[in-house]
């Protein structure tokens, strides 16, 4: 029998191989090669390539908006139609994101990650070198459509190379890269155009986009392969015709008056009939459909996009109304407008760097909370704003209102994934950022469309007793001249402008103190007896 013993070694695959005896095997076998290429190798590294991609990606959304008059003359443009240029980009991006998680099952998240930057690279410098509107249209589509991929990819991949234990702080990172954008892309976009010329708001994409491929090219390492389905391009087609027209939709709204036109009847027509389609072929067509139904069962995902659909409303309609108030109303020159509103994006970064250590050890839902209390209260403080205030009155609520986005945008970003199986995650992470992407564009139609409509109204109501004839104005008149007149109703439509922009930051904050309620039906992921902390799973798959 001892001899028997002995001759049974660590390679034996008996019966009396013990789960303590497979244990200490396990740890002295050789890595193997998918564990030697672990996807946290060069972390830092592969976070600074993926996340000089979002930045690209979220700074050319916003910095070309402050260069369209530039354009306008240079490319002999009309006003109406140079804003094709905006629109060409958004509808695009819009109807190539939801095509994220499908790519990257075909050809794997690395090599579209390559390609996507690479093409966002290209067509930058087409933008810079076009000659004409058609040029730049064409150019534009062609970045909007390599550049859907860059946000949903570079979350997925900062949640894929760290462990659960370090996600709050890797999308505090991925958050900063998300939130800059839009932040600096008016101020920057400013003045490059004012400094050199309107080329160079395009031109500033190509050493930024060469660095992140050359980073993700040496250091980005394929996650676990993900099977690939039988594409289904009747659901692509159904959803991209539904996501195009309404893009189209709430940008041409405002220009075409509306439900006054008939070309926004055909538009709202087509993306309900679309969609409705789409929702009917999702439904039917089983393991094959183009929108993974298997997100549906996810709960803190469904409720991580209705909070992400209303953080887009929140922090791009807040941007496009400041700067045209600040100028229009209070005359306030662009380098000045963009002095006062960049301190917001200072608070959004000092929170993001807080609330990335919180994560994991304060609940989430307490985190957000607080997130939404403070953009609450920014928005409060905006809703009584007058026509005297002074720069400092503009910072702080700035201020504010960034701290609490980005209280929200963290936690938010990490609860939405976390009880998301990994297989998930690049579809999971493009519908994320499909859903911002229309909160910003519905928020942006709606505050300008209240905006225009709300300025009329209050300038009717005001004027009702303003007339050539009433006593004051008429000695007014008669004092100061006809000009007076012309005078009076200019300040009259100053003030009801004001009264609009109040409207619409009352509008906010009531959608923000609407959806808090929703915070009750986030779940924090528990583990369950005898099961190891995932955290401690990924520390033994790393040594190994």
């Amino acid at each position: 029998m001892r001899t028997r013993r002995q001759a049974i070694g660590p390679h034996d695959n008996g019966a009396r191989s013990t789960p303590r005896a497979r244990r200490a095997t396990r740890g002295n076998t050789v890595a193997s090669p998918a564990k030697a290429d672990d996807p946290g190798k060069h972390r830092a590294l592969v976070s600074v390539s993926v996340m000089l991609a979002t930045v690209l990606q979220t700074l050319d959304s916003t910095i070309a908006n402050v260069a369209l008059p530039h354009m306008q003359g240079s490319l002999s443009a009309s006003q109406d139609s140079i804003t094709w240029v905006l629109t060409s980009y958004i509808v695009a991006a819009a109807i190539a994101t939801p095509l994220t998680g499908t790519l990257c099952a075909r050809f794997g998240r690395r090599r579209v990650f390559l390609w996507s930057v690479a093409g966002f690279t290209i067509a930058s410098a087409l933008c810079g070198m076009a000659q004409s509107l058609t040029e730049i249209v064409a150019a534009r589509l062609f970045q909007g459509i390599c550049g859907a991929a860059l946000v949903p990819l570079s979350q997925a991949t900062m949640l894929d190379i760290n462990p659960p234990s370090k996600h709050g702080s890797a999308m505090a990172v991925f958050g900063m890269g998300v939130m800059v954008g839009p932040i600096l892309g008016p101020s920057l976009g400013g003045w490059l155009t004012d400094s050199y010329n309107w080329r160079w708001v395009f031109y500033i994409n190509l050493p930024i986009g060469l660095i992140a491929f050359l980073g993700i090219a040496a250091y980005l390492r394929e996650p676990p392969e993900q099977k690939a389905g039988k594409f289904d391009a009747l659901g692509f087609v159904t959803l991209s015709l539904a996501i195009g027209l309404l893009q189209l939709l709430l940008d041409r709204g405002e220009q075409q008056d509306w439900l006054n036109s008939t070309e926004i009847w055909l538009e709202m027509l087509g993306a309900i009939i679309c969609f409705a389609y789409f929702v009917v072929h999702t439904w039917t067509a089983g393991e094959h459909s183009f929108f993974n139904r298997a997100l549906l069962r996810d709960r803190n995902f469904n409720t991580g996009v209705v909070y992400i659909f209303v953080v887009g409303i929140i922090l791009y309609a807040t941007r496009a109304l400041l700067p045209p108030m600040l100028q229009s109303l209070f005359g306030y020159p662009a380098i000045l407008t963009g002095l006062v509103t960049a301190p917001s994006g200072a608070g959004t970064m000092a929170a993001m760097l807080i609330v990335g250590r919180l994560v994991g050890k304060v609940d989430v839902r307490y985190l957000l909370g607080f997130g939404f209390a403070l953009t609450a209260y920014s928005l409060y403080l905006m809703a009584g704003y007058s026509l005297t205030l002074s720069p400092s009155d503009i910072v702080w609520p700035g201020v504010i209102q960034g701290f609490g986005l980005g209280f929200v945008f963290v936690p938010l970003t990490t609860v939405t994934f976390a009880t998301l199986p990994g297989q998930f995650r690049a579809d999971g992470a493009a519908i994320y950022s499909l859903s911002r992407n229309i909160g910003s564009s519905i928020g942006i139609s709606v505050v300008q469309t209240l905006l225009t409509q709300n300025t009329q109204v209050n300038h009717a109501v005001l004027s009702e007793h303003i007339t050539p004839f009433s006593q004051g104005v008429q000695s007014y008149v008669q004092t100061y001249g006809a000009a007076a007149m012309a005078a009076l109703n200019a300040e009259v439509t100053r003030q009801a402008a004001m009264i609009a922009y109040l409207d619409d930051f009352r509008l906010m904050l009531l959608l923000t103190v609407v959806v808090m309620p929703l915070l009750l039906f986030i779940r924090m992921k528990k583990k369950a007896p005898g099961q190891a902390d995932e955290s401690e799973e990924m520390v033994h798959i790393a040594a190994d």
